[in-house]
């Protein structure tokens, strides 16, 4: 059982302690460790199960259309994704895609889109999913090439997606394309669109070292209704920015649930495992490694916790937020490595549970703006202090 400490922690009220309390057993109840090889049908069952168990209405926002509060509470959604992410990352996936999927109609979308979209996306009727990205456009959205051309009360949207969570099974795809208001990344508006549209195809389905539904997508002359554009023409970039900023502080808390995971793995393994006469976790160079991984996991847990009650507070966390998922994802990675270095050559077995860890971490340091991103976000907030302090102070 890992150390539930932290959630006693000043950042946490007790219906947020009774929250994570709640969901861990039930997940330990409900949510398999080995799911089946049809990945596409067991995150459709997963997104079932967390919708009629009532978990998904911490993804979305507003009383109105079933949702626990009328905005996203930021530590609700990372504790329930370290929680889950302690059971099973495919759990995580499932929710976490449902609230980023849907993000930017909570924040964004008209009264009509949320009372068709939010209520089933919140009941695990309806699986969600966020299409920026491109095959020459992943981090720089300026490069984005996928436009939409308005023609009446419709846009024609052409172009390609890739590397979209999801893809191949959602019901809705929050989509980016080039509306040519302005250059760059002003230039981008936001759409809602429905699976199944004509001129709406899945033209490549993309496997990954852990599992999970991804897909490459293409639009031809497909015909979205202008009302279900998301926020003003030109507005994407903005769009895009508010719906991650939400939930990027909750991949930190996923690599927190794995490297939880990794360290109770690594404590059963050494305190059981007989190794010249004593065991693994006698050895100091056992104990020092042990040491490392539980002090990484809490600085980490910190910087988490912190970005997500700021943002809960109203506070700005550009630089928070960067800071905790780049610390988190890079722990949560030395974390299991070390795991799985103790768990020598079991370690590596197909499907045992650090070595299904070690797969599943790994992207956590790339999606939402990989390691080398937030390094330049967090340089950048930091130079844009000191220009604003100097100029301040003449």
């Amino acid at each position: 059982m890992s150390d539930k400490n932290y959630l006693n922690w000043p950042f946490l009220t007790p219906q947020h302690r009774e929250l994570a309390l709640s969901l861990d057993a039930w997940a330990s109840r409900t949510i398999s460790q080995q799911h089946d090889k049809d990945v596409d049908a067991a995150c459709r069952r997963l997104v079932a199960q967390l919708g009629e168990a009532g978990w998904l209405k911490y993804a979305i926002g507003g009383t109105a259309y079933g949702a626990a509060g009328d905005a996203i509470d930021t530590r609700a959604v990372c504790l329930i994704r370290e929680t889950l992410a302690r059971h099973s990352g495919l759990a995580d996936f499932a929710f976490a895609m449902q609230g980023l999927g849907s993000g930017a109609i909570t924040l964004f979308g008209s009264e009509a889109n949320k009372q068709q979209y939010l209520t089933r996306v919140g009941a695990g009727d309806a699986i969600a999913a966020f299409a920026l990205s491109e095959p020459d456009a992943g981090s720089d959205v300026a490069a984005m090439q996928c436009a939409a051309r308005q023609e009446g009360d419709h846009y024609l949207l052409n172009g390609e997606k890739t590397w979209i969570s999801n893809g191949g099974i959602a019901d809705l795809y929050v989509v980016f394309a080039r509306t040519g208001e302005a250059p760059g990344a002003r230039g981008i508006s936001a759409f809602i669109v429905d699976a199944g549209l004509p001129g709406f195809e899945i033209a490549e389905r993309i496997d990954v070292i852990a599992p999970h539904p991804l897909a490459r997508l293409k639009f031809t002359d497909c015909r979205v209704p202008a009302d279900h554009r998301l926020g003003d023409a030109g507005q994407g970039f903005k769009v895009a920015m508010a719906t991650l900023d939400i939930f990027r502080t909750s991949v930190a808390a996923a690599a927190l649930g794995f490297a939880r995971r990794a360290l109770d793995e690594a404590l059963r393994h050494t305190t059981t495992r007989k190794m010249f006469g004593q065991t693994l976790a006698d050895f100091q160079l056992t104990q020092a490694k042990l040491a490392q991984m539980a002090t990484g996991i809490d600085a980490a847990a910190l910087l988490t916790y912190r970005a997500a009650w700021q943002r809960d507070q109203g506070e700005r966390i550009t630089k928070e937020a960067a800071m905790a998922k780049l610390t988190a994802t890079e722990t949560a990675q030395q974390v299991i490595d070390a795991a799985v270095q103790m768990f020598g050559g079991l370690g590596v077995v197909s499907e045992q549970p650090v070595e299904r860890l070690y797969r599943e971490i790994r992207s956590l340091r790339i999606y939402e703006g990989a390691t080398e991103v937030q390094q330049l976000i967090i340089a950048r907030e930091l130079l844009r202090d000191t220009a604003s302090a100097a100029a301040s102070n003449g």
